[in-house]
């Protein structure tokens, strides 16, 4: 006789949906599975979300060049006060293309889920999945769910990959662009990212007064590339590694120094305080929604009057120049006196996403 799941497989999908929890079941390719895709992801995602559930994503290209890239996302705690990791997958993969000189477009969504995460907290990731691909304009075109055992997972991981498109003739950005002269210029105060966390992971009682800056930048740099284009150097977010590895990374590129105005850095008292708790260097703490901007010295001014349109990058302020050099980074303290700031070696914290 058959087995009546078998036979309808609605009737796994119930069964388990009715766990309220992931089960391995979702990630078996059955019933279960079609519910998880169908009924959680596609419809949380809603309008972000294409619909055709075919092997491929069948898209446009309105430009003869694309961009393409691809991250993966851990973080923990996976909410946090400012975002959590879907908000974090999308805003770090639209940055990515954004900061490349491209227009987001597209954006793929693959999940592995461990055994037992709450359905409840997965919808949660999806709805910010949504509103903030409505809030950079791109789209889901295609995705992957896979489920594993318990423990076998931090809860959950995500991976994204994100194209778009280079649609602004003659535009030119790139790490071996600088010259001496230029400014450096910084959207936003540093290291709240990763104070934010581990204050939340450590019990450090800062999570309150020093929250994620987590957020899609694309349209600030749109905003930016309109009005400077061609003033434009060198766009960057500041993520893993912090202000001090993206200029050595740059400086070692253009084979240029870098010097920092130290106190002109924006830097909350409360991340200072904290940083200076845990021995930390705030040069070299994660942000997940602030810019670091090269620009000719010509259109400097108008480059921070733009940003400070934008609430994302209200505090836009120039911190440094470019100088004659050989590929290093130093720092200018109030006195004049110079350290370097050099690549980091290993991590000077645990990893947070």
């Amino acid at each position: 006789m058959a087995n009546p799941d078998m036979a309808n497989p609605n009737t796994v999908a119930n069964d388990v949906a009715a766990t309220e929890r992931i089960t391995l079941d979702h990630g078996a390719g059955g019933g279960a599975s079609q519910w998880l895709v169908g009924e959680i992801v596609a419809a949380t995602l809603g309008e972000v979300h294409t619909g055709l559930m075919e092997d491929s994503a069948d898209v446009a290209a309105p430009a003869e060049r694309i961009a393409v890239t691809t991250d993966s996302f851990v973080v923990k705690p996976l909410f946090f006060t400012g975002g959590d990791i879907g908000k974090l997958a999308v805003a770090g993969t639209v940055n990515d293309l954004a900061v490349s000189g491209a227009r987001p477009l597209y954006l793929t969504l693959a999940m592995i889920i461990e055994a037992g995460f709450p359905i409840t907290d997965l919808v949660r990731v999806l709805d910010s999945v949504r509103e903030t691909a409505l809030a950079a304009g791109v789209t889901v075109v295609a995705g992957d769910t896979k489920v594993v055992g318990a423990g076998e997972a931090d809860r959950l991981y995500l991976n994204t990959t994100g194209i778009g498109v280079f649609d602004r003739p003659g535009l030119r950005l790139g790490s071996r662009l600088l010259r001496p002269g230029d400014a450096v210029l910084v959207t936003g105060h540093l290291g709240d990212h990763s104070v934010h966390l581990l204050s939340l992971r450590e019990g450090l009682g800062f999570e309150q007064r020093v929250t994620s800056d987590c957020a899609p930048l694309n349209r600030v740099v749109a905003a930016l590339l309109d009005a400077c284009g061609p003033g434009i150097r060198c766009l960057r977010d500041v993520t893993r590694g912090g202000l001090g590895t993206v200029l050595n990374e740059l400086a070692g590129a253009s084979g240029v120094d870098v010097e920092l105005d130290g106190p002109a850095l924006p830097v909350r008292h409360e991340t200072r305080m904290a940083a200076s708790m845990l021995g930390l260097d705030v040069l070299y703490l994660a942000n997940e929604g602030v810019l670091c901007a090269v620009v000719d010295p010509d259109v400097a001014d108008e480059a921070v009057r733009v940003l400070r349109g934008w609430p994302e990058a209200a505090t836009t302020v120039a911190v440094g120049e470019v100088v004659t050099g050989d590929g290093r980074v130093r720092i200018r303290d109030a006195r004049g006196r110079t350290t370097p700031v050099d690549v980091l070696r290993g991590a000077q914290l645990p990893r947070l996403c």
